[in-house]
């Protein structure tokens, strides 16, 4: 028999990244929010690499920061290893990346969530989302408690009728031994949802005191530590780093796996769902490049008080004694001792064309989602959206205007179009390459571009956000002075130069034309430029990259005012696709499907010509329901 428990404003289910984000913003928000998760021990649990950032995903990250989330806070405070990747090349694709120490970063969290005001967290399995009307109304738990709400926010991970699969062992659990959900795809197909089956997988945990270090190329962590939290950009972050070692794969690590491919549940058959083409395993990368003689293999730590550690490229769902085969061919690994065997999971989640940008279902009015429930796949990309599904869950019961961001502003707003634009046949991973503005969305500027808009949200302090605007100012102040300050040949601007290998002077210039030289740069100039203001590290950073690539910004500066074009004609919400004869049958499906809500994004539909959309366009102007100009046509191709 059910009971009811008491109201909450929000009720976020799934204590992963997602859920953590969004359960935070929706409680600082002032909103009585509740989060339900399996076991209390899996809050913010990371039960596949140990680190966080990388390439794109550190981008992400600064963003969370940027709009007020807790992910790069709580790196900050529990990171091991610190490390910038892609320094050799432009800003455009540094990404930081922070081993992380799990169990920390785990309890960190889960602290703050503890000690945040409103947000109550409670151990229970949610079967059945209530609705009524297309509507949400409550929870209901596996021991028929009933939790009515304003707002639900899925965050299930991969926890959704999980199993794990190594060979000829499945197991009907969770990431790490956890509890599966078993119930609730069921309701969540009753409320008309389209569920997917996808995998993923994670190597083996082996033994330190069975490796043999010596044998491989140790990986320092960076002398500077740059932090991940725009807040804590100032502060000294000095502390004793732990070391990661290369090593690699070889013709014979490579023959074991070919000669027990029949064994591999991936392989055999046995696993339905579909992987991640970005994160192989390692029995697909030998299956799928041949010709490749050895593999990067990536020994991390995954704590400072542990002994295990992440066989970092190498996950496998083999059986358990190829797998002891096959690591102990890899140099180093010889005698290594597996403490948890590398798995394959596979779980149900979502097709993310049923969400609005908003990540509000389409169907059912203030039913949110995020994370890999949402077909993504990485800690980032679910606290990405875990942080914009609390935010709108929150706007939606202000009544307010959803935060939605778009391509052109941050590489969140890049991971939720993508998500509810495009296909999604597989886990979807972000990348650099995916973001077509890139050289504006540098994770270094995240601040001066999505802070103001946490401020207006309400998760940002006022102190931030004034120290937010002095940065702007004194950024744009020293940009215009280099512009001012004129250099003559001098003898000692000549010398120095020289010692830089810049060419000398013919005639006089001003500091910013020496700046804009590949070889120099604001701080190599210090001694030519007596009366310059004293100013920080992330000031002087930005000063330098803006006048170094001004040309190159302005030029995407150009393109992303094209881009806005598109995305500002807006498309109705009742717009009946069938009633438009010229289109193509295909694109009134997709269009259909997706229910776009500007041109902009209809133009990145899969299955949406160029000549559909100008079919589109004429359309809507001939019924009165865009301002169509006469180039509207050509604004979209070009």
């Amino acid at each position: 028999m059910s009971f009811i428990y008491e109201e909450y404003d929000v009720v976020v289910v799934g204590a992963g990244h997602a859920g953590c984000e969004a359960s935070l913003a929706c409680a600082r928000l002032s909103l009585k929010t509740l989060l339900l998760t399996m076991s209390i021990e899996s809050i913010a649990m990371m039960p596949c690499n140990p680190n966080i950032g990388g390439t794109s995903k550190g981008h992400l990250v600064r963003e969370i920061d940027a709009l007020g989330g807790e992910m790069g806070r709580n790196i900050d405070k529990t990171f091991i290893q610190t490390k910038m990747l892609n320094k050799s090349k432009g800003p455009a694709v540094h990404s930081l990346r922070a081993q992380a120490d799990k169990k920390s970063y785990s309890n960190e969290m889960r602290k703050v969530l503890e000690s945040t005001e409103n947000l109550t967290i409670k151990e229970a399995e949610v079967v059945e989302i209530i609705t009524d009307n297309n509507s949400v109304k409550a929870v209901k738990t596996y021991s028929n408690m009933v939790i009515p709400c304003k707002a639900i926010i899925l965050s299930t991970g991969t926890y959704l009728n999980s199993r794990c699969l190594y060979g000829e062992v499945i197991n009907n659990t969770g990431p790490s031994g956890m509890h599966p959900s078993k119930y609730l795809t069921d309701s969540l197909r009753s409320l008309g949802i389209e569920m997917f089956r996808f995998k993923t997988g994670t190597p083996a945990r082996i033994d330190k005191r069975t490796i043999d270090f010596k044998k491989m190329e140790e990986q320092l962590g960076d002398k500077e530590i740059i932090p991940f939290s725009f807040e804590n950009l100032d502060k000294d972050f000095y502390k004793e780093q732990i070391s990661c070692w290369l090593t690699y794969t070889n013709e014979k690590t490579h023959e074991i796996i070919r000669e027990n491919l029949h064994r591999s549940p991936m392989f055999s058959g046995v696993i339905e769902g579909t992987g991640a083409r970005y994160c192989p395993s390692i029995e697909d990368k030998v299956a799928r490049f041949a010709d490749k003689d050895r593999h990067q293999v990536f020994i991390e730590p995954e704590g400072i008080d542990s002994n295990e550690m992440y066989i970092s490229g190498m996950s496998s769902s083999l059986p358990e004694e190829v797998q002891y085969g096959m690591y102990r061919t890899v140099v180093g690994l010889e005698k290594a001792q597996i403490v948890r065997n590398a798995y394959a999971i596979e779980y149900d989640c979502i097709n993310p064309n049923q969400l609005k940008p908003s990540l509000e279902f389409k169907l059912i009015e203030g039913l949110f989602s995020g994370g890999q429930f949402n077909g993504s796949s990485g800690y980032e990309e679910a606290a990405a959206q875990g942080l914009i599904a609390g935010i709108n869950a929150a706007m939606k019961i202000f009544d307010k205007e959803a935060l939605i961001l778009d391509r052109s502003q941050a590489y969140i707003g890049v991971l939720i179009d993508d998500l509810v634009t495009k296909d999604t046949h597989e886990p979807y991973r972000m990348m650099t390459s995916r973001a077509e503005y890139r050289l504006i969305l540098r994770q270094d500027n995240a601040d001066l571009r999505l802070t103001k808009k946490g401020y207006e949200v309400g998760l940002i302090a006022e102190e931030r956000y004034t120290s937010l605007l002095e940065k702007e100012k004194n950024i744009n102040k020293e940009i215009t002075r280099l512009e001012k300050v004129t250099i003559g040949a001098t003898k000692n601007v000549q010398e120095l130069l020289s010692s830089l290998k810049s060419t000398k002077l013919n005639t006089g210039t001003n500091l910013s034309e020496l700046i804009r030289r590949p070889e120099l740069n604001y701080e190599s100039l210090a001694s030519i430029d007596p009366n310059r203001p004293k100013l920080n590290k992330d000031v002087i950073e930005q000063v330098n990259i803006n006048i170094k690539y001004e040309g190159y910004i302005k030029r995407q500066l150009n393109q992303v005012e094209q881009f806005k074009k598109l995305e500002n004609k807006k498309i109705p919400s009742e717009i009946d696709y069938s009633k438009i004869q010229s289109l193509r049958i295909e694109a009134k499906q997709k269009l259909e499907e997706v229910r776009p809500v500007s041109i902009g994004q209809a133009s990145r539909i899969s299955g949406v010509s160029p000549a559909d959309i100008s079919v589109l366009l004429v359309y809507l102007y001939q019924n009165g329901t865009n301002n169509r100009r006469e180039d509207d046509t050509n604004d979209y191709r070009e």
